[in-house]
């Protein structure tokens, strides 16, 4: 329940900055920064930097929600879940990876970077989506058969 609470609002929000392109500039701070690149800038290493976290905070939390949601254990946690977990990120990963294939072969340019952007959330996404509606599924065939 805490991962759904966490994701929903993190994809409002990423949906919502995808289309508009709404900056929060109350989201400015100051950070520690491994590596720093601006573009018309220097290189910097090791040093804070004063930037916009607001993709930052998204980002973070839409992975911590989609963590917890993928391997929360269900109310009924038994093999055929373990496999069915098993199965359902496999295919993810899969899907994730021939989408990225044909990004290669058709996307280019700046639009090329988006893609690589969302595909770092595509195996979460697809996993969840892939998993809870098996679960479903089963869920009224069982029913059915009662």
């Amino acid at each position: 329940m805490i991962g759904w609470i966490i994701l929903i609002p993190a994809v409002i929000m990423s949906i919502i900055i995808s289309l508009t392109g709404y900056e929060a500039n109350w989201l400015n701070a100051k950070v520690f920064a491994i590596f720093n690149d601006e573009v018309f800038g220097k290189k910097q290493f090791f040093s804070f930097i004063q930037t916009d976290i607001t993709n930052t905070v998204i980002g973070f939390l839409f992975i911590l929600g989609g963590l917890l949601v993928s391997f929360s254990k269900e109310k009924n946690e038994d093999e055929y879940i373990s496999k069915l977990r098993l199965s359902s990120l496999l295919w993810a990963v899969a899907v994730s990876y021939l989408l990225l294939l044909l990004a290669f072969a058709f996307v280019y340019g700046t639009a090329f970077l988006n893609v690589m952007i969302y595909n770092m959330f595509t195996v979460l996404i697809i996993f969840i989506i892939r998993f809870n509606y098996i679960l479903y599924k089963n869920s009224k065939t069982v029913s059915d058969e009662k």
